[in-house]
């Protein structure tokens, strides 16, 4: 074995990386909870949907889609919440 010395990325690579990540995931998440909060509000007023119900239908889509930001960290797509490789 050789002794071939150990590189970490510094701290400022990794708190900007991470910034850039937490920034797109957090626009995701807050996107889709205001876009399934419009279209429930929406598509079921002929259904007297209350306003805590269409929050809450939009908190299950925001929490899946918190999930998948989660899950593009951890296939490890570091600067997006995207599941795709090359964004």
């Amino acid at each position: 074995m050789t002794d071939q010395p150990v590189h970490f990325p510094d701290a400022q690579t990794v708190l900007k990386t991470t910034g850039a990540y937490a920034r797109d995931l957090a626009e995701r998440v807050i996107a889709t909870f205001l876009q399934a909060f419009v279209g429930a509000l929406v598509l079921t007023s002929p259904f007297s949907i209350g306003m805590w119900q269409a929050a809450a239908t939009a908190g299950v889509a925001a929490a899946a889609s918190l999930v998948k930001g989660l899950v593009a960290r951890w296939r490890d797509v570091t600067n997006s919440a995207s599941l795709a490789k090359g964004v």
